[in-house]
Formats: C-alpha cells, structure tokens, sequence
C-alpha cells in the first residue's frame, strides 16, 4: 500500500530530475548560442580583413586572388561550424530523451 510518505518521496524526486534536466538543457543551449555568436563575431572580423586586403590590392589577379582565398576559407569554416553545431544539437536530443529512457 502507498502511504503519502511514499507519494511525497516519489514527487521530490520527480522534481529534482526534472530540474536538472532543464539546468542540463539550458546550459546546451547557452552553449550553442555562445558558439554562434564567437563564429559571427570571427566572420565578420574576417570580412573586414579581407576588405582591408582588397582595397590595398596592387593588381585585379591579386584582388581575385584575395578573393577566392575568402571565398574558400569561408567556406571551410562554415562547414566545420555546421559540423560543430550539429553535433551540440544531436546531444540536446540525447539529453531530452534521456527521461523516456528512464521510464522504461
């Protein structure tokens, strides 16, 4: 038989899971959010570089050059980014389902 004991121990738990899951949960999506703004933040100083880099081009070939430089490093980065991101938001999935796992 449950006493109410029994209902409050079950309740207190119940919260304290639900509780670090979120704290668990929300410290993920800081993460992402900080990882997005360092990776705007490094674009755009990338950018800016490369604008510098071109106004001071002595030539068109080294202006295209520069260019295509950007255009590639840009690129790459923005892959490993994707890549990057995708892999904190495959674990904030891990984590939500982490409950359902429990109760079975």
């Amino acid at each position: 038989m449950i006493n109410n004991v029994d209902v409050q121990k079950l309740g207190q738990e119940n919260m304290d899971r639900a509780m670090r899951l979120f704290g668990d949960w929300n410290k993920n999506w800081q993460a992402i959010a900080a990882e997005l703004s360092d990776y705007s933040k490094r674009s755009i100083e990338q950018g800016t570089k490369t604008v510098e880099k071109l106004m001071s081009a002595k030539s068109m070939e080294q202006a295209i050059e520069i260019q295509t430089n950007y255009a590639r490093r840009a690129y790459d980065e923005y892959m490993q980014e994707m890549t990057k991101l995708g892999s904190m938001y495959a674990n904030i999935a891990k984590e939500a389902y982490k409950p359902m796992e429990m109760r079975d």
